[in-house]
Parts: structure tokens; sequence; C-alpha cells
């Protein structure tokens, strides 16, 4: 752990301004995955900060601000892998050689474009519905990005990659004991600021067990699609939590 990888974690991850870096390894990338869960943290921020900012205004002109920068900031980068892994699927039939085939191709297709366009309606309705005024609400927007993105590494970890590429440079260096402990930290603050958000614990393994079921094994666009379903699913249980209490 160092600021060199926490650079290349920040680039990454996010379209926020950083330092040059002088040079690049294929290792970096998994060396700065020790950092993915703070850049979370930063993504959330930022979410929250422009779903409060914009919620005094409106709660929908709140949820367009927040979804606004949760795409800016992000540069659509899990989206972009949800999208071509929409496309996979559609036309793969459970054969993992024409779904690589298919996310080599640069272009958009119809199930691709359903998939975004349905993921940004949901965190657009599910943003409308977070209660601004309640700070723990504003807190799980900042800790639902950093779940996701811890979740990135148990994927790597738990499944084989399906071809080489970023999604297999992921796990070169992920250290186990230290994703224990990024989890297990998590669950902690969780479990005080938003007990709801321990779904975490459910929803991560079960990504892990449909990429185990369907494909075999993963890629970089599916850590990517993974992203983006734990969020919103995270956001949904946040937001049914949040209502019932309230």
């Amino acid at each position: 752990m160092n600021v060199r990888t926490f650079i290349h974690a920040l680039q990454f991850l996010t379209r926020l301004p950083t330092p040059t870096l002088s040079e690049f390894n294929p290792s970096d990338l998994s060396r700065s995955a020790v950092w993915f869960p703070v850049v979370g943290l930063i993504v959330g921020g930022f979410v929250a900060l422009g779903v409060w900012a914009g919620g005094h205004v409106s709660p929908w002109v709140g949820a367009l601000v927040g979804l606004a920068i949760w795409v800016g900031v992000t540069g659509a980068l899990h989206l972009d892998g949800l999208g071509d892994v929409a496309d996979g699927l559609g036309a793969a039939h459970r054969d993992p050689e024409r779904f690589l085939d298919v996310l080599r191709d640069p272009h958009v297709g119809a199930f691709g474009v359903i998939a975004m366009s349905l993921q940004l309606l949901a965190k657009l309705v599910l943003l409308a519905e977070v209660p601004t005024s309640n700070a723990w609400a504003l807190a799980a927007l900042l800790l639902i990005p950093a779940w996701a993105r811890w979740g990135t590494q148990v994927w790597s970890l738990a499944i084989p990659p399906l071809a080489k590429g970023s999604g297999e440079r992921f796990s070169w260096q992920i250290s186990k004991p230290i994703v224990a402990v990024q989890g297990l930290l998590l669950a902690v603050v969780s479990a005080w600021a938003a007990p709801a958000l321990l779904g975490a614990l459910l929803v991560i393994p079960l990504v892990a067990a449909y990429w185990k079921a369907r494909l075999g094994g993963i890629t970089g666009d599916c850590l990517g699609a993974s992203v983006e379903i734990t969020e919103t699913l995270l956001l949904l249980f946040a937001v049914v939590a949040f209502s019932l209490a309230g």
C-alpha cells in the first residue's frame, strides 16, 4: 500500500484529476486493488453531496444530480461493462466463446442499450427516494460504492478468469487477509450506520455463484456489470429500510 497504487486505483476507477504516473506496469492494477473500497468511498461522497445539494430543490433534482455525478466521476466504466455483458449474455446462449466474441465487438447492441437504460432509471428512481434530511441515509450512499468495489476483489479471488485481460491481471496480487479485513471494517461501519447494507454479504457471494454457474469464469466487463448490479441492489435495500423505519 503506497501513494502510487492509490493514484493508480483512482485513475482506473474514476475520472478525477490525479498526478501523472511516469510508467504503467500491468501488475499495478492488481496492487492498486487494495485501495478500491477507499475509492468507492470517494465516489460515494461525491454522489451523497450531489443528492443532498440537489435535494434542496426537490428529491428528483437531487436524484438527477447524484446520478449525473455517479456516471461522470466513474466515467461510466462499470455501466459500459454492464452493457457489454448484456449483449454477450443475450447472444451467447451459455457458450463462453461466443460470449467473449461479443465482448470484443466495440458496438453496443439492443440488449446493452436496454440494460444500461434500465440501470440508469433504477438508480434515478431509488436516489429520489433517499431521505436527504437523514444523515444515515447519506452515509449509506458513501458505503454502497465501497461495498461494490470491495466485491471486485472477492469475485476475482473466487472465480477464474475467462480470458486474459484486465479481469485476469486484476487477481494477480490481491491479498486475501486484506480483503477479509476490509470486509470486516465495512460490515462494522454498515451495522452502525446502515444495517441494510449488510445485505452485501449475501449479494456478493450470489453474484460469484451466478458467474460460476453461467460461464464458469469472469472477465473485466463481468466485474463492471457486477459492480453496477451490486450498487443498485444495495441502494434498493437501503431505500426500503429507511422507508420502513420512517
